[in-house]
């Protein structure tokens, strides 16, 4: 029974959308599968881990009778990749199978039943309810997203916490080494909440955000945040845990402050790091009167020198970072210049951007 019958990107674009939620390996082998459901001229595509889930709806003029099917989403990607982009796909269902032909290609693939596919519902009530231009949260997330932990034991690290408050929003992650801040005005006020949304979602939701100024509706439940951008909607269940008190982490009396053009350091810190210690990452910064000088070592005794100028009359220091934690916060900020604030030797390092209270790093010193 033919089922559909549409060009290659109007299947492929869709299946691409979702299927990054689906995982490899999974108890449950529907979870592997997409549902593909048609109804009167509308196609959607759903896929879901049981913590997020991704559907597109896209319009149809195929003139075939409604259907419902789950089939192996990443098969059925790495097929229609296969053809090429003007190819005509048709869907036929026989018996337990999917038969996808084009020309005289034929691929069958094993199905399983749509009504035993599992969705995440949201509940009716929703706690708060906003809207914001894709491009405003794409920026923000790129911002601090690099910070979150992976896969440590305190769970509630391994994601990113969303702070409404009144017309505020606010973005932060840490891994216990770092922690990145980063805020924006909405335009409607918000009820206070705090959530943490898990990494997983917010990988998917980079992907799923453009760099529009079309808004992307963000609803929270109890348990759950929804985020609706155009015909694409994202539902995930949020990490039930504290998140640390990000301000007592975030230092607020260190004098010794440096100026610095953001790219002549940037490339300064990529040349040092060429040869650090490839585990530890280590990085000295030497800071005397407008200027800076950066070393990495390693251990076959080789050493990278660099020295850039910079504004600094603070006090002279000597301190270690984790080059990647630096470079990680120079290669997402788009500034031409930024500010590091620093105490002692021991203290952490706070990174601003000058005239914006909306941006926070702070990076713990190592010893080298």
């Amino acid at each position: 029974m033919l089922l559909l019958e549409t060009n290659r990107d109007a299947l492929l674009g869709p299946l691409q959308t979702v299927t990054g939620v689906v995982e490899k390996r999974h108890t449950l082998p529907i979870l592997s599968n997409v549902l593909i459901e048609k109804s009167h001229n509308q196609l959607s595509m759903l896929a879901t881990d049981l913590e997020i889930q991704i559907k597109i709806i896209t319009e149809t003029n195929s003139t075939e009778g409604d259907f419902a099917i789950t089939v192996a989403a990443k098969k059925m990607v790495d097929i229609c990749r296969a053809f090429n982009d003007k190819a005509i796909i048709s869907l036929e269902a026989n018996d337990n199978q999917l038969q996808i032909k084009s020309g005289k290609s034929r691929f069958n693939l094993q199905t399983l039943p749509a009504q035993d596919f599992p969705t995440i519902e949201t509940s009716v009530d929703a706690d708060n309810h906003i809207k914001i231009a894709q491009k405003t949260l794409k920026n923000l997330i790129s911002m601090v997203q690099y910070a979150m932990a992976q896969q440590d034991i305190r769970y509630y690290l391994n994601g990113m916490l969303l702070v409404l408050e009144g017309n505020k929003i606010t973005v932060v992650a840490t891994d216990g080494h770092r922690l990145c801040l980063a805020a924006d005005t909405l335009v409607e006020s918000a009820t206070k909440q705090e959530i943490i949304i898990p990494r997983k979602t917010i990988l998917e939701l980079t992907k799923l955000l453009g760099d529009t100024e079309e808004l992307v509706t963000v609803t929270i439940f109890k348990n759950q945040i929804r985020f609706d951008i155009g015909n694409i909607q994202l539902i995930s269940k949020v990490i039930d845990g504290k998140f640390p008190d990000y301000n007592r982490v975030i230092p607020t009396t260190h004098k010794n402050i440096l100026t610095a053009d953001r790219l002549p350091l940037q490339q300064a810190l990529q040349r040092a790091a060429i040869l650090s210690n490839e585990k530890f990452r280590g990085v000295r910064l030497v800071l005397s009167q407008n200027e800076l000088k950066i070393v990495c070592n390693n251990n076959e005794q080789e050493e990278a020198q660099d020295e850039i100028e910079v504004n600094y009359d603070g006090d002279p220091l000597d301190i270690g970072f984790n080059v990647s934690y630096l470079l990680d916060a120079l290669n997402h900020l788009s500034t031409e210049k930024i500010n590091c604030h620093f105490g002692d030797a021991s203290s952490s390092m706070l990174m601003t951007v000058p005239d914006n209270a909306n941006y926070k790093y702070v990076i713990m010193p190592m010893r080298i």
